[in-house]
């Protein structure tokens, strides 16, 4: 144990150092961090997309000044934090090291790479799942209450990051009732788990019903702006794809708990998590938090099936996941600048692995994460190249609204490099937080619409300029525009107070 714990702990090391070695400076924080980092300049008990957990780390991250490092420190705590969670599944069950460094395989050479480096909520919600799997093995090896208490507590913590954590919620308690464990239902201690889990989670349940359930607005916006494109095939072939140079270890995993009566409820959760997942139209990423479970009882199988006679076959199961892996890694980190990169897919022939397919199901030169990447500092430069035009007194009464929250977020994350104002957006959370009686005189505004001088609302104002564009040909920004409206009349200013009263109103339903 002891040395399979030294082991452990200096891989955990190792996951949360290779990322940083592997990501090109060249990129910038990915758009959902920029929104990430602006709810932790505005904390509160929740926010329109996810719970408030995420904004605490963006807290800290801005107070220790918002830097590449302190953004991506987190998500890699997290996958490390994961990864010694799974490593302890594995010696529950008499794993030993070379248990632990298969193990160790999927979280380098598969989508954990990339989910453990996006400041998202993925990291923690896989965490948590993880926890959650965790806790229920240890009460059946022990029946200690204890874990009863820590699954109970796991669930609350992981709702506090991600709501989706209710999907492997049902998903594990279906499979506990389907199974021998059953009468786990009927312990105090899982009610009293359950209360303290409820008790943890109402600041938010509170917040959610104050403010008229924006997690309901939120899904139905994502439904009719993503998730009508997943389809079951590609959500199965996905879970394939995103753990294939170590396939066969999570596969062994799964048929040893689908025949053992004890751990029986860990692939009945599997089955059941996939199976609300495809009724929801989930994103074929969202299951993966159920993963790492299954990769620790592969890894200890493999282990014990390689122990005597089969020593030798221990070299194969680390070299294909080696070797495979090394072909994803660019496809996982844009460990190359954005030219090189693209021309790298060209030579690998990426757009057959599906991954340089964007949201709008059409291929593209970076894959959208990456592209997600790119253009914001350029954006906000050139923010500032249009303020710069006003004189001291107009800088002081400007308006700089951005059309959504990646825009808003970046000229906020870089714009105390310029002396900028904060930004405004009426475009996800950014929401809540515009002002209700600011008095606009100059605005600059960003949009992607190269024709906003020809809307109406341009009318209220004496000048309209295009000061500049976005113009880095791999940024999913490219092409945004920087505006400078100049001189505001009383009918703009009224058009303005009733367009963004007309949002939030529909935030209420």
């Amino acid at each position: 144990m002891a040395k399979s714990n030294r082991l452990l702990y200096f891989l955990a090391l190792i996951k949360i150092i290779i990322p940083y070695l592997l990501q090109h400076p060249f990129y910038e924080p990915h758009r959902d961090e920029l929104l990430y980092l602006a709810e932790g300049r505005h904390l509160a008990l929740g926010f329109m997309e996810v719970p408030p957990m995420l904004s605490l780390f963006s807290w800290f991250t801005n107070l220790f000044g918002g830097s590449m490092f302190w953004v991506k420190l987190w998500p890699s705590l997290f996958g490390a934090a994961t990864f010694i969670v799974s490593g302890k599944i594995v010696q529950s069950l008499g794993g030993k090291k070379f248990a632990i460094l298969l193990l160790f395989l999927p979280f380098l050479f598969g989508a954990y790479l990339r989910m453990f480096f996006l400041f998202q909520p993925n990291a923690p919600e896989i965490f948590f799942w993880t926890m959650m799997a965790f806790s229920i093995i240890r009460f059946t090896q022990t029946s200690n209450p204890k874990w009863l208490y820590l699954f109970g507590v796991s669930v609350a913590l992981g709702m506090l990051s991600k709501y989706s954590v209710a999907f492997y919620t049902a998903a594990i308690l279906l499979g506990l009732l389907f199974t021998q464990h059953r009468s786990l239902f009927l312990n105090k201690h899982f009610w009293y788990a359950a209360l303290i889990s409820f008790i943890i989670f109402l600041p938010n349940l509170a917040w959610q019903y104050l403010h008229h359930f924006p997690v309901v607005f939120h899904m139905r916006e994502l439904r009719d702006s993503q998730l009508q494109y997943v389809h079951p095939p590609g959500f199965l072939a996905d879970q394939l794809l995103y753990n294939l140079p170590c396939f066969f270890i999570w596969l062994t995993g799964f048929f040893y708990a689908l025949r053992s009566k004890q751990y029986r409820f860990i692939a009945w959760g599997y089955l059941f998590v996939i199976a609300l997942l495809l009724l929801g139209h989930g994103k074929s990423y969202y299951a993966m938090g159920v993963y790492p479970a299954l990769f620790a009882f592969g890894a200890v199988q493999l282990e014990k099936f390689t122990e005597l006679k089969r020593k030798r076959l221990r070299i194969v199961l680390i070299l294909f996941p080696v070797i495979t892996g090394l072909f994803f890694i660019p496809l996982l980190l844009p460990v190359l600048p954005p030219p090189q990169l693209a021309r790298l897919y060209v030579k690998l022939n990426a757009r057959k692995t599906g991954l340089l397919q964007w949201e709008d199901l059409k291929d593209h030169p970076l894959p959208q994460d990456f592209s997600d990447m790119l253009g914001w500092k350029e954006m906000t430069q050139k923010v500032a190249k249009a303020y710069n035009l006003l004189d001291s007194s107009s800088k002081k009464d400007v308006f700089i609204f951005c059309n959504n929250y990646g825009m808003a977020g970046a000229v906020n994350h870089y714009g105390s490099e310029y002396h900028l104002p904060e930004a405004y957006s009426d475009n996800a959370s950014f929401l809540y937080w515009l002002p209700s009686g600011k008095y606009i005189r100059d605005m600059i505004l960003v949009t992607d619409d190269a024709h906003e001088e020809q809307h109406d609302f341009a009318k209220g104002f004496v000048s309209v300029a295009k000061i500049d564009s976005v113009t880095n040909e791999y940024a999913k920004e490219k092409g945004d525009y920087i505006y400078l409206f100049k001189g505001a009349d009383n009918n703009f200013r009224e058009f303005f107070r009733k367009k963004i009263e007309k949002d939030k109103l529909r935030l209420k339903y």
